[in-house]
């Protein structure tokens, strides 16, 4: 048996854990091998529907409709999925494998045999979504910066190197490090999910199953299986399974700000007259614009989407449900909308800063995160402007 394998035999059922590297060509032939050899009742894929879908037909990109997608508040997920991919085809060049190809080759060799393939890896909007609302805002930051180094690092990887990652001693010291850099993501993106595989193997149909799983997640899917096949009754996937709702706390700090902001203000006019209100307010509007609008233009944004983000942003700072993002970047996709060429283009411009610039729906997921950024700034010294003001 291989290293990168492990065979369970779990009250009656026998599972075929591989364990593979997302870019590695001798993945794609275990995984091809593996499954026409032990001929499963079932191969268990670690992917969800939609990416399964997406990876079976590569021209859905050149379908997207990124207007719809900013009306539905998915740009930032989008803009996650753009930026994995890349780092992942950007390991996959030196060894010419796409990322993803043994999840493919597993996919089609069930089919090749006959044999039903099931996705069971949790939806990926709800694992980012999860540890986007999990984290601190200085996790949050953090993890911008880790997206966007990898987005434009040119750091190549050797194909042993690539190989080296299936093993133990690799993976090992990787998951410590993302662990002790950034804890809450390792939960959402490791933990969480190797729960959650597990559990769909486990209620996958027949007793002779093969997964296909990234070898980071074969030591926590073995130990979440040897779990319920001891105790099936008390498992329950309903709080990882979904995207975590703001408590009671969450709502009232949502709010408190935005409150407290134009409760100063108004008491401003009213104790400090027109002078000390209308200074206040003026601050929170330049504190609120100019910061929006220095990151659409840093951005590269049309000059009108530039005037609307500086126009929106102190409104939209004090509205929990519309950010200057999303303004900003319907602005930008309805001045400069994105021809067919940049669709087709889209998964190679997302590797260089060239590319999100001349790429024109890439282009308007930048100008949605840097006024957003920009706004944000501006929202905290704003509001310390204003608090000074009035207490001066």
């Amino acid at each position: 048996m291989s290293q990168t394998q492990k065979i369970l035999e779990l009250n009656g059922k026998k599972i075929t854990l591989i364990g593979t590297a997302h870019v590695s060509r001798e993945s794609i032939d275990e995984v091809t091998e593996t499954i026409t050899t032990l001929n499963p009742d079932c191969v268990c894929v670690e992917l969800d529907e939609k990416r399964s879908d997406t990876l079976q037909n590569q021209e859905k990109f050149q379908e997207l409709d990124i207007i719809s997608v900013l009306k539905k508040k998915q740009g930032f997920l989008l803009l996650a999925n753009l930026v994995l991919a890349s780092f992942q085809r950007r390991m996959g060049a030196n060894v010419g494998v796409k990322p993803g190809e043994e999840m493919l080759a597993a996919i089609n060799t069930a089919k090749e045999t006959n044999t039903m393939a099931v996705m069971v890896d949790r939806p990926i909007q709800v694992t980012l979504r999860r540890a986007w609302a999990k984290n601190s805002l200085w996790g949050k930051c953090k993890l911008l910066a880790a997206m966007l180094t990898s987005a434009f690092s040119k750091e190549e990887v050797s194909e042993s190197e690539i190989e080296n990652l299936k093993t133990g001693n690799e993976m090992d010291s990787m998951m410590d490090e993302l662990s002790d850099y950034m804890p809450v993501i390792k939960t959402v993106l490791i933990d969480e999910r190797n729960v959650y595989m597990a559990h769909k193997i486990w209620e996958c149909p027949g007793q002779n199953l093969v997964a296909v799983l990234g070898a980071g997640h074969l030591p926590g899917v073995e130990e979440a299986l040897i779990q319920i096949s001891k105790d099936e009754e008390k498992t329950d996937m309903n709080e990882i399974a979904e995207v975590p709702g703001k408590t009671v706390g969450g709502h009232i700090a949502t709010w408190s700000i935005p409150v407290i902001i134009v409760g100063l203000i108004v008491a401003g006019f009213i104790y400090g007259g027109t002078k000390l209100g209308s200074k206040m307010l003026l601050s929170w509007v330049i504190s609120n614009a100019v910061p929006a609008g220095i990151g659409a233009l840093i951005a590269a944004a049309h000059p009108l989407t530039i005037l609307v983000s500086m126009i929106s942003a102190p409104v939209t700072s004090l509205c929990p449900f519309v950010g200057v993002g999303f303004v900003a970047g319907i602005v930008q996709a309805f001045i400069c909308n994105p021809k067919v060429k940049d669709m087709e283009t889209l998964q190679d411009d997302v590797n260089g800063i060239k590319g999100w610039y001349k790429n024109r729906i890439l282009r308007i997921l930048l100008v949605l995160l840097l006024s957003s950024i920009g706004s944000s700034i501006g929202t905290f010294v704003g509001f310390g402007d204003i608090v000074s003001q009035f207490f001066a």
